[in-house]
C-alpha cells in the first residue's frame, strides 16, 4: 500500500495498491529545457514542478486568504489563523471570492515566475484567462472526476491548467489527483469532451429553462461520481504528490481527467486554478475583461439541436 491510511474521493475509498494508485513524476530537473517538459507533458498529460516558487510568495498569499476568512469568522479563533482550522459549522469548497481583488494570490497566478515559464513551454508569448478559480475546502469535500475542456472549451483546445497549492498539503487533506494516461483516450470520450456546460438547445424547453432562464448547466460537468469505479472502467491508476508543498505547481491539458482526493483533516485546504495559453490562438470569451462573465447568463449560448 502506497498510503498508510483510507484515502477517499467523492467520498468513495480509493483502492491504493500499487497496480491502482501511484505518486506523479517531479519533471524539476528539467525546469530549464523546455523540450523535454514538451514532452513529458505529452508523454503523461501532466508536469509537477516541486519547488518552483520561492515559498514566500504563496506563504503571503496564504496569509492575504487566512486573513479574510477570519474576518468573515469562518476560522476557529483558539488557532492562529495561519493554521487555517475551520469553525466545524463552516463549510466551504469552491470559494473564488477569495481571489479577487487579491494582490498576493494575483503575484502568484499571474506574475513572471509563471508567465515565463508558459512562454517558454509553448516557445511564443502567452496570456492568461483573467479569471482565477479559489478553493478552500473544508472537511470531507473533494472534487467529481472531470476533463477541463468541457467548462473552457470555445477557444483554444491547446490551454493548460495550472493547479498551485497554498500551504503544505499532506496526503490526509488531499489535493488534486489525475487518472494516468486519461489524455490517450479522447476518442473513447469523444461525446463528453465535445460538451460545453453553458450551452443549450433552443429548441429543447426543459434546458431553455435550466440554463438560459435559471442560469444552470446542460451537463452536470463530471464524469462520475465514483472515483473508483472510473478507474476500473478507464484503466490506470490514480496519481497524486506524497504531499504538496507551498512552492510547487502542477499543469496539465484540457483532457487529463482530474478530480480532487476529500479533505480529512479539521483545516482549510487552499488551492488556485489559472488558465494560459498561446497569444496568438483564439480564446473563451467567458473567462477575460475586467469582470468575465464566467457561468453567468451572459456566458449562456443557444443552438439548435
Amino acid at each position: 500500500m502506497l498510503a498508510t491510511i483510507p484515502l477517499y474521493s467523492a467520498g468513495c475509498e480509493l483502492d491504493t495498491s500499487a497496480e491502482s494508485f501511484g505518486f506523479v513524476r517531479s519533471s524539476r530537473d528539467a525546469l530549464n529545457d523546455p523540450a523535454e517538459l514538451g514532452r513529458r507533458l505529452a508523454d503523461d498529460g501532466y508536469l509537477y514542478l516541486p519547488k518552483f516558487f520561492d515559498p514566500s510568495l504563496v506563504l503571503a498569499a496564504r496569509v492575504s486568504i487566512t486573513s479574510r476568512l477570519a474576518a468573515e469568522g469562518s476560522l476557529d479563533p483558539a488557532a492562529p489563523s495561519i493554521e487555517a482550522v475551520a469553525r466545524p459549522d463552516r463549510k466551504f469548497s469552491y470559494r473564488g471570492d477569495l481571489a479577487r481583488k487579491n494582490a498576493a494570490v494575483e503575484r502568484v497566478v499571474y506574475g513572471p515566475e509563471l508567465l515565463g515559464f508558459y512562454r517558454d513551454l509553448f516557445g511564443e508569448p502567452v496570456r492568461h484567462f483573467d479569471h482565477t478559480w479559489f478553493r478552500a475546502v473544508s472537511r470531507g469535500m473533494g472534487t467529481t472526476p472531470h476533463c477541463d475542456l468541457v467548462y473552457m472549451g470555445r477557444g483554444t483546445h491547446q490551454l493548460l491548467t495550472c493547479w498551485i497549492p497554498y500551504g503544505d498539503i499532506p496526503l490526509e487533506m488531499g489535493g488534486i489527483m489525475v487518472l494516468e494516461g486519461s489524455h490517450r483516450q479522447t476518442e473513447r470520450l469523444k461525446s463528453y469532451l465535445e460538451v460545453d456546460v453553458d450551452a443549450f438547445c433552443e429548441n429543447n424547453p426543459r434546458q431553455v429553462e435550466k440554463v438560459k432562464t435559471n442560469g444552470g448547466w446542460s451537463h452536470p460537468g463530471f464524469l462520475s461520481k465514483n472515483p473508483a469505479s472510473l478507474r476500473q472502467k478507464l484503466g490506470g491508476r490514480w496519481l497524486t504528490a506524497p504531499d504538496w508543498s507551498a512552492g510547487d505547481f502542477f499543469t496539465f491539458g484540457m483532457t487529463l481527467v482530474h478530480g480532487g482526493l476529500d479533505n480529512q483533516t479539521d483545516r482549510f485546504r487552499f488551492s488556485s486554478d489559472t488558465r494560459y495559453q498561446r497569444a496568438s490562438q483564439p480564446i473563451d470569451e467567458r473567462w477575460v475583461g475586467e469582470n468575465p462573465p464566467a457561468n453567468t447568463l451572459a456566458g449562456k449560448r443557444g443552438r439548435v439541436c
